[in-house]
């Protein structure tokens, strides 16, 4: 059975809303209103999962469309990066009179 919290709920998310909100350290925020760093880190996490949607360690979506795009062009650089090794390559083998 869960140990009941000695802040309210109103306080716990108002306190972890604080940090996400005004762009403040967890230490600061925790500092200011007396809570260990620790427990408002706690809070907060929660508070960013039930606005995010999705599970503690989930990406926001804004993160996953930049994952997608960065993916998407790690692969096409790859590709020109080998179309580029083989026309080197093929050159290279040309001007020394080797076959390709």
């Amino acid at each position: 059975m869960a140990r009941q919290s000695k802040y309210p709920e109103e306080f716990r998310r108002r306190a972890a809303a604080l940090v996400l909100d005004s762009g403040r350290t967890i230490r600061d925020v925790g500092r200011e209103l007396g809570v260990n760093h620790e427990t408002l880190r706690n809070w907060v996490a929660q508070l960013r999962q039930e606005r995010d949607g999705g599970q503690p360690g989930d990406l926001a979506a804004d993160e996953r469309a930049e994952l997608l795009r960065l993916r998407r062009q790690v692969a096409q650089l790859e590709l020109e990066k080998e179309i580029l090794e083989k026309l080197r390559s093929s050159s290279h083998a040309r001007r020394s009179g080797e076959p390709d």
